[in-house]
């Protein structure tokens, strides 16, 4: 009976849930209702499944509105209705155009429009929507015109709490106080559900308003058939072609992997291809491999990771670079028939080039059949309380204190309780949608049988439903990522070729795993701005193991995971790895199976292993209950039965009862923390990727880390390590700096995307102008064809890009406002240079302390001089990295410039690991425990002398602190009290005048000289 209702996916608006909406209805004897929600179809789908399980008939429509005016309702009769809506839903939304004020020739759908904003005809299909307000205005009305109209009982609240949430989400989403909320911005307290009765009373007087409602909602249906498989499921003509054409394509990347006869290959292509056709996922596997081949065909760098690794038909077509069969992994991970949600691929590429990628797909699959995946923004943590704050007008500071401190120790009075209360209520709840960041549908048929579609800032068309609703009505993603440690290895390749003339193929992965530099820096823990391997405490495991082979790397990858470290498993594995003899497995298939990892179960293929080989299940069911322990499994029943298989297996087979219910211990305890190795084994190969070039080009490595700033250290440590290698690192400079760091041989120029508080229009114009028109010439050349401000030219000043001049920067600082107080407002550079005037400015000592603040200042760290070379104190007799590997167990002292802390709570309290440079430029690490860390805790950035018992755990050393203090600098000569008083003559001094920056001549000082020389 109920044709307007709204859910809180009409976004500041609604209050309720679809699921809320249902069972409401129901209870009110409602047996038929219309989910109409403003402008948006995202509720759709968990609406129509929570009315067909409750037995209530679900309709589907759309109120449009623009802004505040209602404009009509749009009821769906049939899915072709539905698509309908959406189509012009998403024209409206793709083309940022307003929604029609009278509904287009919408065939399979109905129309209704209010009483007082009806269009003088309606069609066939359009109704008007009576309110029981509006009643008295039909007095007059002939049976034509009553004929067409229906009972409107908007449907917003539930209760007059729900009132107040409705009208504070109005005030939040017009950004005004309560009280300046107006009466058509808001629905009213009568905009509740009634139940049959209530409302059929209300409409007494006019019954045939309720017949003409019935005979509506009764036309109208929603057929949608939630099992079939949605995504695109044809890439060539018919699913036999792609059938016979992923064959192909795997045949012949068998023999370019494995050769031309390898026949344990043949066997899993054949095995694997019979399972992905059965499953109907071969266009799947050829709509993946079609996006590769671009990339590959435009240059790009990618990684196949994932579960998708475990499979040899996507190793051989190129998805990924992981071979399963070398590491044992099992196809029934990825895809197998008890399995039937689609298969899924992580891939990764560049963040540089992601959005070329991404334009591939919408261009090739098509805008209409191809949208990113939508999210759901809800209310959370404290962004409830500083948005009802504003509305209830209370004052920033105030609302600032509400969030920043834990609700039980607010004041109370009537309004906090009030925003409690209603905080409370809204968190949770849809606030916004936005777009998936990474999650791309590709549809078999347009995106509008399935949703509608909206343009986010990001420019790419996104769907109105989420990653959820898409899964349950059929719809799988396809995950293009993008990842900083391959925007380092692209940008790396690209230097090299420029720097060396040399070409790297970074795909000859089974050379690299054979280089031996290699793998001593990987066992080393030599890793600093490698993917994945180069964080304390990842350095720290791989020194541990002294890894130095990749199938070593691929467990500690595994094992580092905060699960398995938090489990003991870690150190259960450092143990065995170090002390193999001493390993006893729980049964001889634990060592058949298992050995690789000690009879651990490191990895989810792991715990599938013993299913299958100790509990006797197949590959598939032992993936089932893998996938239940991990709290994945779809139905309670399914995971009863298969336990109770592999226990009826073990019976069978003869096992104890003890033992057969310890490896099941085993396997529920593991289950829930291991991590796929298919995943580890992608990311060890980016991880020995990474080190090749790290390895055999450090420079130009360094600099591709740099630029891409997606390291795990700040900038400061790689340009120390780029140090450490040999590079000339030199300070930006107008005639040599790029926007980002560059290379010529072995000289670096840091970019001028590292000074902080240059405008970016000038970070990239320096460059673009010196390349379109030669190297700046002077300081007035520079300024006229930059056309710079002097509050930006401050900053090349300070940093020394200027210095090709041959001038002091104070002596730079006065001439360019001489050349400023000149040619106050220039606009072209003359047409003929003609020389400056000559002005005798003063000669003025400067120190490489005083440049190393200046650099400070302006990129955040000194390069002039050390951190070290700034302490304002000396100690004797201290220790070095070199020698801690033969003090295990004694006292020693040491430097280090801090370069990273981690947090880590505790039973007694919160204890941190540090990790540091000494003096030397090598890296160490210290253990802060609670009860010294409340003694001595860390001060923030820089030097500190530490004392401490030194640790020596299988071959990894690390200090135990006992004391700690931040060592104090040498005090800013810019700063000082009679700092460089002698850039103007006494008398031109100004008494009393503090400058804000010291060490420089204010414009008004210059003004003074310049008036006195001219």
């Amino acid at each position: 009976m109920l044709i307007n209702i709204h859910s809180y996916h009409s976004l500041r608006y609604g209050v309720l849930s679809p699921e809320e909406l249902v069972l409401s209805a129901k209870k009110k004897g409602m047996d038929c209702i219309a989910l109409t929600d403003i402008n948006c179809m995202t509720g759709v789908f968990d609406f129509v499944m929570t009315a067909i399980k409750n037995k209530v008939k679900p309709v589907v429509g759309i109120e449009f509105k623009n802004e505040d005016q209602f404009l009509f309702i749009a009821l769906a009769k049939n899915l072709h209705g539905f698509k309908e809506l959406n189509e012009l839903l998403s024209t409206c939304h793709l083309n940022r155009k307003k929604y029609p004020t009278i509904a287009p020739n919408l065939e399979q759908c109905y129309v209704i429009y209010s009483l007082n904003s009806r269009p003088k005809k309606l069609q066939e299909n359009e109704y008007i929507g009576i309110q029981a307000t509006e009643l008295n205005q039909l007095y007059n009305a002939n049976a034509s015109f009553l004929a067409k109209c229906v009972i409107l009982q908007p449907c917003t609240v539930s209760s007059r709490f729900n009132h107040e949430l409705h009208c504070a989400l109005r005030a939040i989403d017009h950004n005004v106080i309560l009280t300046k909320l107006q009466p058509h911005q808001h629905g009213k307290l009568t905009h509740h559900m009634p139940t049959v009765d209530q409302l059929l009373k209300k409409f007494d007087t006019y019954p045939i308003l309720a017949q003409n409602t019935i005979k509506l909602l009764d036309s109208c249906s929603f057929d949608y058939n939630f099992n079939s498989n949605k995504n695109k499921n044809r890439y060539t003509e018919s699913n036999q072609s792609d059938k016979e054409l992923l064959r192909q394509l795997s045949i012949q990347g068998v023999k370019n992997r494995y050769g031309d006869d390898d026949q344990e290959a043949l066997l899993r292509i054949e095995r694997e291809l019979t399972i992905i056709d059965q499953l109907g996922f071969c266009a799947y596997f050829l709509i993946t491999w079609d996006i590769i081949r671009y990339s590959l065909s435009q240059g790009f760098y990618h990684v196949g990771r994932g579960s998708g690794a475990n499979s040899v038909v996507a190793y051989c077509i190129g998805i990924t670079d992981v071979d399963p069969i070398q590491l044992d992994l099992y196809f029934e991970r990825f895809l197998n028939p008890h399995r039937l949600s689609p298969p899924d691929f992580d891939i990764d590429w560049s963040h540089n080039t992601r959005d070329h990628i991404l334009d591939y797909i919408f261009d090739r699959f098509g805008q209409k059949h191809t949208a990113f995946v939508g999210t759901i923004g809800t209310f959370r943590h404290r962004s409830p309380i500083r948005e009802l704050g504003k509305v209830y007008g209370l004052p920033k500071d105030e609302i600032d204190l509400l969030t920043r401190s834990a609700k039980s120790s607010h004041y109370k009075d009537e309004i906090i309780t009030k925003i409690h209360t209603l905080s409370n209520a809204l968190e949770g709840k849809p606030n916004l949608r936005s777009m998936h960041s990474c999650g791309i549908l590709i549809t078999e048929e347009p995106i509008s049988h399935y949703t509608a579609v909206e343009l986010l800032p990001k420019g790419y068309p996104t769907a109105q439903i989420d990653m959820y609703i898409a899964e349950d009505i059929g719809l799988e993603k396809l995950d293009v990522l993008s990842q900083r440690g391959l925007s380092s290895i692209d940008s790396t390749i690209k230097i090299i070729e420029t720097n060396r003339n040399e070409k790297v193929n970074i795909h000859r992965v089974e050379e690299f795993k054979k280089d031996p530099e290699l793998n001593r820096k990987l066992s080393c823990g030599e890793t600093i701005g490698c993917f994945y391997i180069e964080s304390p405490a990842m350095r720290g495991l791989l020194r541990r193991l002294k890894c130095d082979n990749y199938y070593t790397l691929v467990a500690a990858s595994s094992v580092i995971r905060p699960g398995v470290a938090k489990s003991g498993m870690m150190r259960e594995f450092i143990l065995r790895h170090n002390n193999p003899a001493s390993t006893k497995y729980l049964h001889p298939l634990f060592e058949k199976h298992l050995g690789e990892t000690y009879g651990i179960m490191v990895y989810q293929e792991d715990v599938i292993k013993i299913a299958h080989h100790f509990g006797g299940l197949d590959l598939g069911l032992a993936d089932i209950l893998r996938r239940a322990m991990s709290g994945k499994t779809r139905s309670k029943a399914e995971f009863d039965n298969v336990k109770a298989q592999y226990f009826n297996n073990c019976k069978q087979l003869g096992y104890t009862d003890e033992l057969a219910n310890e490896v099941y211990r085993q396997i529920e305890s593991f289950a829930g923390y291991s991590f796929c190795k298919a995943h580890s084994a992608s990311y060890s190969v980016e991880s020995y990727q990474s080190l090749y070039l790290k390895t055999h080009y450090p420079l130009e490595f360094i600099v591709g880390v740099i630029n891409n700033f997606g390291g795990f250290y700040r900038t400061e440590v790689y340009i120390h390590e780029a140090r450490m290698n040999g590079g000339n690192v030199q300070l930006p400079c107008v005639n040599k700096s790029t926007y980002l760091t560059n290379i010529q041989d072995n000289d670096i120029h840091l970019g001028f995307v590292h000074i902080e508080r240059l405008e970016q229009h000038f970070k990239q114009l320096i460059p673009l102008e010196r390349k379109k028109n030669g190297d700046y010439t002077s300081l007035e050349n520079f300024i006229y064809r930059t056309k710079i401000t002097y509050e930006q030219l401050k900053q090349l000043i300070y940093v020394g890009a200027l210095r090709f001049t041959g001038k002091s920067k104070a002596e730079i600082i006065i001439a360019s406002k001489f050349i400023l107080n000149a040619v106050p407002k220039y606009k072209n550079e003359p047409l003929f240079s003609t020389p400056s005037k000559a002005f005798k400015l003063p000669k003025i000592l400067r120190s490489k302390l005083e440049d190393a603040y200046d650099e400070i200042d302006v990129l955040g760290f000194p390069l002039s001089l050390t951190t070290f070379q700034l302490l304002n104190y000396q100690l004797d007799k201290v220790n070095f990295v070199r020698e801690l590997d033969q003090l295990h167990q004694q006292k020693v002292l040491m430097i280090g410039m801090l370069i990273s802390i981690k947090d880590v709570p505790t039973a007694r309290g919160h204890m941190n690991f540090g990790t540091w440079i000494d003096e030397e430029g090598r890296y160490f690490d210290t253990t802060h425990f609670p009860d010294e860390l409340q003694r001595y805790p860390f001060m923030g950035a820089g030097c500190y002398a530490l004392y401490g018992k030194v640790v020596v755990d299988f071959h990894f050393p690390s200090i135990e602190i006992i004391k700690m203090k931040k060592l104090p600098l040498r005090s800013d000569p810019r700063y000082a009290e009679n700092s460089h008083k002698s850039i103007l003559p006494k008398t031109q001094e100004l008494s009393g005048n503090k400058l804000a920056r010291a060490p420089y001549p204010s414009q008004q000082q210059v003004n003074k000289l310049y008036n006195k020389q001219s």
